[in-house]
């Protein structure tokens, strides 16, 4: 998108984003997101993002995001442990290296740098 707007985030219409199954570390959590905007270099993105309960790994970028709903547990190796839930932000460094434990399905949004 390349113009101004406004969404409802609690009814926005997400897509399958598939995980690596090695990222799973228990259950069968799903995710689905939504890229909202993206810079012409590809460098930056905005949007929307959602997994269901679980517990995976993942390799951070630089991230600032607000979640809308749901909770989770982040723990950042070396670091803290965040836990998150509606109205809560939060800052990834690039490369954090973290385990999620969404106990109720979480939605974000969120400001990615890559």
């Amino acid at each position: 998108m390349n113009e101004s707007f406004a969404l409802h985030v609690p009814d926005a219409e997400l897509v399958p984003e598939p995980l690596d199954p090695r990222q799973i570390v228990s259950g069968t959590p799903e995710v689905t997101g939504k890229v909202l905007w993206e810079s012409a270099d590809g460098r930056q993105a905005r949007g929307i993002w959602q997994i269901t309960p679980g517990v995976v790994t993942d390799t951070e970028a630089d991230e600032v995001f607000v979640v809308v709903s749901g909770s989770a547990t982040v723990e950042i190796e070396g670091g803290p442990t965040l836990h998150v839930g509606p109205g809560d932000m939060a800052v990834l460094r690039e490369g954090d290296r973290t385990t999620w434990t969404v106990h109720e399905t979480l939605r974000k949004v969120y400001a990615v740098n890559l």
